[in-house]
């Protein structure tokens, strides 16, 4: 067996959520002026807030993050779309969501269109599994 089979791939890492405790805690919060802005623009707050917790695991840090991007403001769908693109910024490329309900095909494939990768999506019951194929095209 070749040594490069026993390194792990950076593209095997799973990341789990759950959305409705995603959903939960953003109705329980009490929102800084941060927040309010890391709400209306996640991804300024995954940058600064991913630089700032590199002493915890690569999940909690994930989890940390998912809690400040998804909000009950927003579609489902738009707080997939913040999910997968916050595990994609971490590195994980395959993507676990637990919901509350299966999805409808119209809302998977406002996903498929929101995110800025090529997706392949399957659901199983309450379950969503997201694959990242491909990284999009730099202009």
């Amino acid at each position: 067996m070749s040594e490069s089979r026993l390194i792990p791939d950076m593209r095997s890492e799973k990341a789990s959520f759950d959305y409705m405790e995603y959903l939960s805690a953003s109705c329980k919060k009490q929102w800084s002026f941060l927040d309010a802005i890391y709400g209306v623009m996640p991804f300024f707050g995954m940058v600064l807030k991913a630089r700032t917790s590199q002493e915890k695991t690569k999940q909690e840090s994930l989890r940390g993050l998912a809690l400040q991007v998804v909000s009950t403001q927003v579609s489902d769908e738009t707080n997939i779309v913040r999910l997968i693109e916050l595990a994609e910024q971490q590195e994980f490329y395959f993507i676990e969501i637990n919901l509350p309900y299966s999805l409808k095909e119209e809302q998977l494939t406002a996903i498929k269109i929101e995110c800025k990768h090529l997706l392949q999506l399957s659901q199983n019951n309450e379950l969503l599994t997201v694959k990242i194929l491909q990284m999009p095209a730099q202009h």
